[in-house]
């Protein structure tokens, strides 16, 4: 059996906040950073992988010391890019690009953006990352450290959900979300919680 811990990044920095980020390389905030060092004393794991991105990075980093690894990169777990949209704040964009922001707001999965990706690219490129960490690590407890993005398209992969709703599966900063595999089936455990050692500790690795 394969556990595999879904693990968006903890809080960025402040001057993240409000704006379109996928590409944009912010790291953690302080209280970002103290969460990601007690969420790695919470979680056992085998193996991390993450997403290029310093957010990712400096979540997994902890992750990896606590439990004796690496850090294994991904490029394909990173957050979407927003093209044109990156750096913008929401206000931004609702008055520089209305059409944009108006098919992004009624149709969020449905739009290509100007010189970035779309989410069904997203969604194919995390959901071969993820079958690819279940090809390198099939047994035991592996922790993926990516984005809200990437994690929703595993999780909804997992469910067979459409793209039309995948922002019904919250994602909180730092949130946990745990899929055990077994023959090949995944059991969807728990979505989005907290890291907090109690409710972690129902993390504890598959018999």
């Amino acid at each position: 059996m394969t556990r595999v811990l879904l693990i968006r990044h903890c809080e960025p920095e402040p001057a993240a906040a409000g704006r379109c980020y996928g590409s944009l390389d912010f790291g953690l905030s302080e209280d970002g950073r103290a969460a990601a060092r007690e969420l790695a004393k919470a979680v056992r794991i085998d193996a991390v992988v993450s997403s290029p991105r310093r957010r990712a990075l400096e979540t997994a980093a902890p992750l990896a010391e606590h439990n004796g690894l690496q850090v294994e990169v991904d490029d394909r777990l990173r957050e979407l890019d927003f093209g044109e949209l990156e750096g913008l704040t929401y206000e931004d964009v609702e008055r520089t690009r209305p059409e944009v922001y108006r098919a992004w707001m009624e149709a969020p999965t449905e739009v290509t953006f100007p010189g970035g990706e779309s989410y069904a690219v997203l969604r194919a490129r995390s959901l071969a990352a993820l079958d690819e960490v279940r090809a390198r690590h099939a047994e035991g407890v592996c922790a993926i450290v990516a984005h809200g993005g990437p994690i929703r398209a595993i999780l909804a992969g997992c469910l067979q959900m459409p793209d039309s709703a995948v922002f019904r599966l919250a994602q909180s900063y730092g949130g946990v979300s745990v899929v055990d595999w077994a023959e090949g089936v995944p059991t969807v455990r728990l979505v989005n919680v907290p890291p907090a050692a109690v409710i972690l500790a129902l993390c504890s690795p598959p018999s």
